[in-house]
């Protein structure tokens, strides 16, 4: 068999040529087998003369040769130039030539080539996950905002603290905003019955402030500098000028935090049981907190650490994904079909280079996997399946079935992989922070 491999960047363009005597002898193989199970009207089965069921099956035995052939060559290709294959593609027109040869060219997709980074005993500074009566305090204080009532006051003017129910519009050199950049702005095109409350970095950072002391119906001016962070980037670092009318003032009254206000939250219950559960809740919270900052600071360093190219198919289909996603996380979140359409460059920008952050990760985690002997059974495949079966509330036999229709359980197992690697390296970390100093002192 002749093969010649030319590679490029995650890429190898594969040529074969399969002898006329390799290809005479699978032919021959093929052709007995159909023999023996061809049933032709006239004859018993597998009976029937060689060159009639050659005749009668001619389609299916070409297809079956010709991927037989294919899969050999690059199986042989694979092994003789020891690559790294992620996928391969069909190939382009074999060739059957007339001295009984057969020949095809294919692209197969390469995993990166690189260089491992060092990885064990990676440094990490972890926040405490420590529950103070300061956290205690503070959620506690956002329930009181929850549940708060609200008065509405007409014998003065706005307050610190106050909530200002406005109606306003926004433009930039004078015209509207949408006009001035020819999309969408969201709520830059103007509201009515918005609140803002009268504090700093309250809706756009110090408008609030700037209504101190106007009386309902009221009118003024605010010219706000948008911010670099803003989702619009058309408007970042411009000055937006809203023109505000105050409709109401509302006097914001929070409720008391005795045993009744508890027993509204937990029915039969007071204020000190509620503060245990928060305090377990936050401690919940501040240990899955912990443990992400783990995870996120390793997988910062793997990827600064080293640099390689990636796959662009596998690229694109991650950008994809990624923005299918976080638009429907927008949209859950309120935004309309109109604003995602205004930030599509910038959604579109964000999703691919997480992208490449993740592949670049994944890459990165299994090849760690594969150094340290990392291995994944099938009953951690099926514990995984399970989990993720009863958070989509299905039963897991259907569920698996689901995955196994899509070609989905590999990526099951690379997942279960991925996160074997990851508790890997955390296992072997150097934490520091005040978890550590937590840790020593449970220990």
């Amino acid at each position: 068999m002749n093969i010649t491999v030319e590679k490029n960047t995650c890429t190898a363009t594969v040529n074969v040529e399969v002898p006329a005597d390799k290809v005479a002898s699978e032919r021959k193989n093929i052709v007995n087998a159909y023999v023996g199970q061809a049933n032709i009207p006239g004859f018993r089965k597998g009976k029937a003369p060689v060159k009639v069921v050659e005749k009668r099956f001619a389609t299916e035995i070409n297809e079956e040769l010709t991927n037989r052939l294919v899969q050999e060559g690059c199986q042989s290709a694979i092994k003789q130039e020891e690559l790294k294959v992620l996928n391969v593609q069909a190939p382009q027109a074999p060739v059957f030539k007339e001295d009984g040869a057969f020949t095809f060219e294919t692209s197969v997709m390469l995993a990166p080539e690189f260089e491992l980074p060092e990885y064990m005993g990676l440094e990490i500074e972890v926040p405490s996950a420590e529950v103070t009566d300061e956290d205690v305090d503070n959620s506690l204080a956002e329930l009181q905002q929850r549940f708060a009532d609200f008065k509405e006051v007409t014998d003065r003017a706005l307050e610190d603290g106050d909530f200002a129910v406005i109606d306003f519009t926004a433009a930039l050199d004078g015209k509207p905003v949408a006009e001035v950049i020819g999309k969408p702005a969201g709520f830059l095109e103007g509201r009515e019955g918005h609140w803002v409350k009268i504090e700093e970095d309250s809706f756009l950072p110090k408008f609030g402030p700037e209504l101190k002391g106007l009386n309902v119906g009221d009118s003024k001016d605010v010219t706000v500098t948008i911010g670099e962070d803003f989702p619009i980037s058309d408007v970042r670092g411009a000055e937006i000028v809203f023109s505000v009318t105050i409709k109401e003032i509302k006097l914001q009254e929070l409720p008391e935090l005795n045993d009744e206000f508890a027993g509204k939250l937990l029915p039969e219950k007071g204020i000190d049981e509620l503060k245990e559960v928060i305090k377990e809740q936050l401690s919940q919270e501040k240990t899955r907190a912990s443990e992400d900052a783990k995870v996120n600071q390793i997988v910062e360093q793997l990827n600064n650490a080293v640099d390689f190219d990636l796959p662009e198919e596998l690229v694109a289909a991650e950008t994809q994904g990624n923005i299918q996603g976080m638009a429907q996380r927008a949209m859950q979140q309120g935004m309309t079909q109109e604003m995602l359409a205004s930030q599509a460059e910038e959604l579109e920008e964000n999703a691919a280079k997480q992208a490449r952050i993740n592949l670049k990760t994944n890459f990165l985690l299994q090849e760690i996997a594969l150094k340290e002997g990392i291995k994944v059974e099938d009953q951690d495949v099926l514990q995984r399946i399970y989990q993720m079966a009863q958070q989509e509330n299905k039963a897991p036999k259907k569920y698996i079935k689901e995955l196994q229709k899509a070609n989905a359980i590999q990526n099951v197992r690379n997942s279960v992989l991925i996160g074997k690697a990851i508790d890997f390296l955390v296992e072997n970390a150097k934490v520091t922070g005040a978890t550590a100093t937590e840790e020593k002192t449970d220990a």
